[in-house]
């Protein structure tokens, strides 16, 4: 039999199923699913990207680690002339993109569902050409992502989150002079935060937005200008029950590119899917890279693409 060949990319300090026993069942899986894996170790930050990028072709490659290790994976790919088929089953803290892909916290199963799943196109999402699989964003809460230490999260897991956002709940909130461009429209006006997304699940809330569609050459834009903190609380509390395009106080917009101009450099860095955007510019270009295929379980397929 001919093995179709697979590089299985892992970050170890995600969760607690990466350990070497736990990789050793993962390998007979894929084997016994027809696949030669080549497993490797992530070992640094932006190594995934580095192993991507420079990797010779395979058949798969499939992302083992929070989302920010399948961002680095995804932007790895985009660097290539010839891209490869990548896939990501969820290790980390949230898992925004995993739920949202259909997996569960049974690992051999996700990895089984992976494999007897399908190969789609997505939207991936550009920021000044750095791409984000779901989520970008500055301002209030943006920061506690990529700020909260990592041995919090490795103790109390979401808990951690939490903690964190509650710290900066009752920070002074700052507002932000922005000038944005999207759908014909130039509004000029002082946010406390905004959101970039291609999701249906946000900061481990589901149904953040209704009917996402990941292949519909459409990303979603979400401006807010509250500063007071029970403005701040009544947000948390519809975000529970009702869809946010539609609350009062909120500029939404549904488009496949948008520009962002700062009066002044942000306070916080941005936040892309989950880690920190390290570049200090004032202005911003939002676009979407169409159909990158990407491999996923049949389970919530129907739901979130459009074909």
């Amino acid at each position: 039999m001919n093995l179709k060949t697979c590089a299985v990319i892992y970050n170890p300090n995600s969760g607690n199923t990466l350990k070497p026993r736990y990789i050793k069942e993962y390998k007979k899986i894929l084997l016994k699913y027809g696949y030669d894996p080549r497993i490797i170790k992530t070992e640094y930050g932006g190594h995934a990207k580095e192993i991507v990028s420079h990797l010779e072709h395979v058949d798969l490659v499939i992302s083992m680690g929070g989302d920010g290790t399948f961002n680095e994976i995804m932007s790895g790919n985009l660097e290539r002339k010839n891209r490869l088929i990548l896939a990501h089953i969820p290790v980390g803290t949230t898992n925004d993109v995993g739920i949202m892909f259909g997996y569960g916290k049974d690992m051999k199963k996700n990895l089984r569902d992976l494999l007897n799943g399908v190969i789609k196109g997505i939207d991936v999402c550009l920021i000044n050409d750095q791409p984000f699989v779901y989520v970008a964003g500055f301002g209030k809460f943006l920061n506690v992502a990529y700020e909260t230490p990592r041995a919090l999260k490795k103790k109390y897991g979401k808990v951690a989150y939490l903690i964190e956002g509650l710290k900066d709940f009752f920070r002074p909130t700052k507002l932000y002079k922005v000038t944005y461009k999207v759908n014909g429209i130039e509004k000029t006006g002082y946010y406390s935060f905004m959101l970039i997304s291609n999701a249906n699940r946000i900061a481990g809330i589901n149904n953040f937005y209704r009917n996402i569609k990941l292949d519909d050459d459409k990303f979603e834009v979400l401006f807010c200008n509250f500063k007071r903190r029970i403005d701040i609380l009544r947000t948390f509390s519809v975000l529970l029950t009702t869809d946010i395009s539609k609350v009062s106080g909120f500029e939404f917009y549904s488009t496949n590119y948008m520009e962002v101009k700062f009066e002044n450099y942000p306070k916080k860095a941005w936040c892309v899917d989950g880690e920190k955007l390290d570049r200090a510019v004032l202005n911003y270009k939002i676009k979407n890279e169409r159909n990158v295929k990407i491999m996923l379980p049949k389970r919530n397929v129907d739901k979130i693409f459009t074909k």
